[in-house]
Formats: structure tokens, C-alpha cells, sequence
């Protein structure tokens, strides 16, 4: 295989954003790569954290490196489709319907606590999320570009929420869990805090914009070049199929998951520098791509099984090609 370029003015650009977000936020690295290898595949994100974990902060951090418009919309069990795709609005002046853009007219969109509005509104995003448009009174609109939806949901109160259908949850490409800190990020956070951090104004916190929509673009179009083997798609597929067949899941991953797959295994490749795909870019991403594609049988549940424990033995099981 040729040699990946000793540099990549993207990859360097990316890098730097990471290193930036670090600024506001404390501790999440891990997050902010998925969110970076997400923008990379322009896939959907499902982040589940506890509150206080800087979820908001996080998107608002990395919408302001990237010089991206950032909309965050509280989902609600009174919010309606056209508070999020927009309206017809009849205006007296001119005696005419207009079309007033929602917040989905963004490039990156917090949907804050997705699982609290009901399920006309969830699905409301789902054409956004999978055409990039928005259709009102048989009129199309396309939705800019870059355009990324970062959905959270808490892991903890389940009163009064909807789950998300399987339909939806399979369009988010991955899913990152937003983990409590531990003890040494936590007193930085604090200290940041008594020093004076304030988390709504990432300007004064000395957070600047360090990469463009070009180095994306450009990194997108680097990524597409990365190379994947026949036997490591072939990797992939067995992966999948081998969750359909697991005796505790009910349902596994789709061609849409493995699709997924190897587009976020080969992004991963990308940002560690790397002109083809390894087995274990594979297995690096699996657990971000596929556990949330996985429903689990209702006995499995009950004696405490998860989709994490069975994706690690579908990862022990599946022969790894050399």
C-alpha cells in the first residue's frame, strides 16, 4: 500500500480542535474524538450522560473551534414538529404564507433530552437526520453543510420519556456515553471554576477557532481515500451478522450498522495516520457504532445482560484476519 503523507494540513487542523476543546472542558477526550470522527463520516450522535457533565459545553465548544452556527433545542413533551424543522407563518403585510426556518437550520444541533418529547416530534428530526432537508406544504428545503445532530438522553430518569424507536436509534451513527470525571479532572474543573472560568463566555476562557469547514471538507475527502481489504469488510459483515445470531439479542446489527462500521473504522485510521484500515480500527469502534443498534431479549435483561457484554464476546468469537 502507499504511504500515508508524512502531513495533513486536516489531520493537523483536527488535532488542534481537540486540544482546544480541552480548554472549556475537562476529561472527555474519548467524547471529543467521537464527536470529531462523527463530523469526519457526517453521522449523528446519541450522547447519554448524567446532568453536570458539560454535554452542552461540549457542542457549544466544538461548534466555536470549527466557526460552525450551534442551535440547542430543549426537548419537551409539549414541543411540536414546527418548533424544530419551522412553520408556514401567514404574514398580514403581504397577505401570504412565508416559511420561518426552525433551529434545525444549523450546522450542528443539540437535541437536549430527546427522549422527554413524544414520539410525532422525535420523528420529526428523521427526515433532517437522513435527507438533510426539511419538507413543509410539499416544498423540499436543504439543511446546511456540515449539518450534525448530537442527541442526549439520561441514563438514569426514565419517568415520563419516550424511547426511541429502533428506526431512529439506527440513524445515529454512534453512541457516546459522557462519563462523571474522575477525582483529578473533577478538582480541575473546580479550580477552573474558583479561578474565574466561565462556561458561557469560551472567548474570556482564551477558547479560539482553530479549524475551518475547509479542513473538514478536506479531511472528509482524505478519509474516502483511506483503503479497506476485502477481508477486513468481510471482518466487518461477520461482526454484524454474528450479533443477529447471539442467542441473548432479539435484534441485531442491520447493513446500515456495518456500513457505519466501516465508515467510522476508517476515519479512525485516518486520524491515527494511516492509509488503510486494520482489524483493529474495527474493533476500536464497534462498541461506538453497533451497541446501540442491539436490542436485547426481555429474559437477558432481567439477568443483568448487556449489549456491551455481548459485543465484546461477538468480537472474542469472530476469527480476526491476519
Amino acid at each position: 500500500m502507499s504511504p500515508e503523507p508524512a502531513t495533513s494540513e486536516a489531520r493537523e487542523a483536527l488535532a488542534r480542535l481537540r486540544a482546544e476543546v480541552g480548554k472549556a472542558v475537562v476529561g472527555q477526550d474519548q467524547v471529543v474524538t467521537g464527536l470529531v470522527i462523527a463530523l469526519l463520516c457526517k453521522g449523528h450522535v446519541l450522547m447519554e450522560g448524567v446532568p453536570g457533565v458539560a454535554k452542552t459545553l461540549l457542542v457549544r465548544t466544538l461548534s466555536h473551534t470549527l466557526g460552525m452556527d450551534f442551535k440547542r433545542v430543549q426537548f419537551t413533551p409539549d414541543l411540536m414538529p414546527g418548533d424544530v424543522t419551522g412553520s408556514l407563518v401567514y404574514d398580514a403585510r403581504t397577505a401570504a404564507f412565508s416559511f420561518r426556518e426552525g433551529p434545525v437550520f444549523t450546522n450542528l444541533l443539540l437535541a437536549d433530552e430527546i427522549n422527554r418529547t413524544p414520539p410525532k416530534t422525535q420523528s420529526a428530526l428523521l427526515e433532517a437526520m437522513e435527507d438533510r432537508q426539511v419538507t413543509v406544504d410539499g416544498e423540499s428545503r436543504p439543511l446546511p453543510d456540515p449539518f450534525l445532530v448530537i442527541a442526549t438522553q439520561n441514563p438514569v430518569e426514565y419517568e415520563g420519556t419516550y424511547p426511541l424507536p429502533e428506526a431512529q436509534l439506527d440513524r445515529f451513527m454512534l453512541k457516546l456515553t459522557v462519563p462523571m470525571p474522575d477525582r483529578d479532572a473533577e478538582r480541575a474543573v473546580v479550580a477552573r471554576h474558583a479561578a474565574g472560568f466561565n462556561p458561557r463566555d469560551l472567548v474570556a476562557a482564551g477558547v479560539q477557532k482553530v479549524a475551518t469547514i475547509e479542513n473538514l471538507d478536506q479531511g472528509r475527502a482524505e478519509v474516502a481515500k483511506v483503503s479497506i481489504s476485502d477481508d477486513v469488510v468481510s471482518y466487518i459483515v461477520d461482526i454484524c451478522r454474528a450479533t443477529r445470531e447471539a442467542p441473548s439479542v432479539s435484534l441485531g446489527v442491520s447493513p446500515r450498522g456495518a456500513t457505519a462500521l466501516m465508515a467510522t473504522a476508517r476515519a479512525w485510521a485516518w486520524m491515527r495516520g494511516r492509509d488503510f484500515v486494520s482489524p483493529d480500527d474495527v474493533k476500536a469502534l464497534a462498541g461506538w457504532t453497533l451497541s446501540h443498534r442491539m436490542q436485547m431479549r426481555a429474559e437477558a435483561e432481567l439477568e443483568g445482560v448487556t449489549t456491551s457484554a455481548v459485543l465484546a464476546s461477538v468480537l472474542a468469537s469472530v476469527p480476526v484476519p491476519r
